[in-house]
């Protein structure tokens, strides 16, 4: 009787086993339905992101065009790009002791530039969640890497002026188009201020680096 019953309990617990191994594998199943493109080839996910980076710069190039809503599809791998290209330009010039402290300065200013400019943006009832307002002024300043290229190879100071003052208007609009859209009318000249001001500080830093360059 005890090795029926010991039996009974084994059965019992085989078919639990069962049910709950099933169920399971069916919720596996489910949640590698789920799981999307973590299953894809590494290559083809970077090629994506690139392709993705590639079209978000192609807005900022040009604004007019530019779909906002690729845009509002944020991402910060574009913006730190970006970013530390331009840090390593203005510092590639400067003199040796100084090079560290270009990178940081340029790296500080555009990251915190661009969380001021966000909180501003905020406070003042814009539509805009954190990371896309810092996605976009990221994306942003690609006109004036374009500049620090061009100004660092040299050339009089009225052409550097030039370079420098067309790539920030251009830089200013392709964000003000995306950032006025979100920002209440009648508070849009107190969200304007804080981006010219930003960009301007990378314009001023992009001189600066260029009167250093040896080509100048």
């Amino acid at each position: 009787r005890p090795r029926a019953q010991a039996g009974e309990g084994c059965a019992r617990m085989a078919d639990f086993s069962g049910g709950s191994m099933s169920s399971g594998g069916g919720s596996m199943a489910g949640m590698g339905a789920d799981l999307g493109t973590l299953d894809e080839p590494v290559t083809e996910t970077i090629m994506r992101d690139l392709r993705m980076v590639g079209n978000k710069m192609l807005c900022v190039l040009n604004p007019r065009k530019a779909n906002m809503q690729t845009l509002k599809n944020w991402d910060l791998w574009g913006p730190l790009v970006l970013c530390l290209t331009l840090a390593t330009l203005l510092s590639w010039f400067a003199p040796y002791e100084q090079k560290s402290l270009v990178f940081a300065s340029v790296f500080v200013i555009v990251c915190c530039g661009a969380t001021v400019v966000t909180v501003n943006a905020l406070l003042l009832g814009g539509n805009i969640s954190f990371f896309q307002s810092v996605c976009v002024l990221g994306y942003c300043i690609f006109p004036l890497n374009i500049a620090s290229v061009i100004c660092l190879i040299g050339g009089p100071l009225i052409w550097r002026l030039a370079v420098v003052a067309v790539c920030f208007f251009w830089s200013t609009s392709a964000s003000l188009g995306f950032m006025g859209e979100l920002v209440p009318t009648n508070r849009r000249a107190l969200a304007v201020y804080p981006l010219f001001l930003f960009y301007t500080s990378i314009g001023w830093l992009i001189l600066i680096a260029a009167r250093t360059s040896p080509y100048s």
